[in-house]
């Protein structure tokens, strides 16, 4: 299938745009808390609607947009009543499309009902952790997950990973795969575009002083000299850093490869 023609990428929907204030990886202190960011050419954000809770109102597809700030591409939606809304762009949804969100709706490519109402087997994206919060997860392009079970109050998804994880039956998921699929192949091609996208250059840590970084110093190309470290002086490579158990592992049914 043919991907959809793309709107003009100027924002057409002044009230559902804003400037994205550029923060360059430094934090309230203005210290550098991100390292690699900065530089980005000006954008504007687009509110997207993750809630989907506009109930039982049916809405037409206007137009598919690129996005600056995700990898997927973004629909504009007009509803019955005039408002109008941005949601992520589902695969195989075009303009001129009809999508609902509700409890009872159809399962339809673009319509956003609760997990525990969606049948076994069924794609979806853009999924809530709590109820009403909005979607959290599997956002990015080319992402889905499926339904795979259901019980005691739990729908049990398998995500992109592999992991299976149960969810609250009530969180609301919209059906389909996030569109874009081609994302993954995009080749950047120079170092100029990554600087416009806010991506700051890598230098090893053998190439710096050694007050910048633990592998820094000597005359010469010389290497590591020690076991390998991050910045910080933390082990770089093979040792476990993360916590092994967060407060949601009790959710999770089957971990990921």
């Amino acid at each position: 299938m043919k991907t959809p023609k793309l709107a003009q990428t100027q924002p057409k929907v002044r009230s559902l745009t804003e400037i994205l204030k550029k923060h360059s990886g430094r934090d309230q202190s203005g210290q550098v808390s991100v390292r690699h960011q900065g530089g980005r050419q000006k954008r504007f954000y687009r509110v997207i609607d993750f809630r989907r809770d506009k109930k039982n109102v049916t809405g037409m597809v206007k137009t598919i947009e690129y996005d600056p700030n995700r990898n997927c591409h973004i629909a504009l939606i007009e509803y019955q009543d005039g408002e109008k809304r941005y949601i992520l762009h589902p695969k195989d949804l075009k303009p001129g499309d009809q999508v609902v969100a509700g409890d009872n709706v159809e399962i339809k490519v673009g319509n956003a009902l609760p997990l525990k109402n969606i049948p076994i087997g069924v794609s979806v994206h853009n999924i809530e952790l709590y109820a009403g919060q909005g979607g959290q997860m599997i956002r990015s392009a080319g992402a889905a997950a499926v339904v795979i079970a259901k019980e005691q109050g739990y729908v049990h998804l398998k995500l992109p990973s592999g992991e299976v994880r149960k969810f609250f039956q009530d969180c609301v998921a919209t059906i389909g795969i996030v569109g874009n699929l081609e994302a993954k192949d995009e080749v950047i091609g120079k170092a100029g575009r990554r600087i416009h996208m806010g991506i700051r250059p890598t230098v090893r840590g053998t190439a710096q002083d050694p007050r910048s970084h633990p592998h820094g110093g000597g005359e010469g190309r010389s290497g590591e000299g020690m076991h390998p470290k991050t910045p910080w002086g933390k082990p770089a490579r093979g040792k476990i850093t993360r916590r092994r158990h967060k407060y949601s592992s009790r959710l999770v049914v089957k971990r990921r490869k």
